[in-house]
């Protein structure tokens, strides 16, 4: 596997691919692209995937695992990069299933096709969700993804009946002032978005589990 995604790389990307076998892991890789790098692990012990596969009703008969290095906050974005095209084409070279843990989505080799990764988008590694039944009276629209940064979640809320529309811009246009200043902005701090000259402030600090995984958010409130 580690000659026929090095080759695939190349062809997708330009390459090169720098390929090293863990010490005393014949299933496990460290993945070099320039500064960049990745671990591939195929497959993962059946330990580990027990319970996983049964959570994601998995069909497969094998599970692996991509995994980005941690990396200063200004590497991050070329390294989930990385770790995307990585998954992309484990995927496509054995016809199988990704799933983007932080997302809660799956992709299958089709989903790919509108996803090329030719460069860093941010809207490939975050989207944007909303749960109607999280407090009454309101939609939440909220992040997922920018955990994968090392920062903490958006979120904002809009009253029912109110088009989430605009809520979704904000919070879309929010992610990408937050990868470019490098930091989670601080409780009380205010963002200029260039784009739509909206000014945003961090009214509040929390933590939620959409989908039963704990994350930390911060709440916009556009002025």
């Amino acid at each position: 596997m580690p000659e026929e995604l090095s080759l695939w790389y190349d062809r997708a990307y330009g390459g090169p691919l720098n390929i090293l076998q863990e010490d005393g892991a014949p299933d496990s890789w460290h993945v070099l692209h320039g500064p960049w790098s990745a671990h591939v692990v195929i497959p993962l012990p059946s330990t580990h995937t027990a319970e996983l596969a049964g959570q994601l009703s998995w069909e497969h008969d094998q599970i692996g695992a991509v995994a980005p290095s941690i990396m200063p906050p200004r590497e991050m974005p070329d390294t989930l990069l990385l770790a995307a095209r990585l998954a992309r084409g484990l995927t496509l070279l054995t016809q199988g299933t990704a799933y983007d843990i932080t997302t809660q989505q799956y992709l299958n080799p089709s989903d790919w096709k509108d996803c090329s990764l030719d460069t860093f988008v941010s809207d490939d590694h975050v989207m944007i969700g909303q749960d109607d039944q999280a407090k009454p009276g309101v939609v939440w629209c909220y992040t997922l993804g920018l955990s994968k940064f090392g920062y903490d979640e958006l979120e904002t809320f809009v009253p029912q009946g109110v088009p989430d529309r605009t809520a979704k811009d904000l919070l879309g246009e929010s992610v990408q002032e937050v990868i470019r200043l490098g930091q989670s902005p601080k409780v009380g701090a205010s963002m200029m978005l260039p784009l739509s000259s909206k000014t945003v402030t961090i009214r509040n600090h929390r933590t939620a589990a959409p989908g039963g995984r704990m994350l930390g958010f911060r709440e916009l409130q556009s002025s």
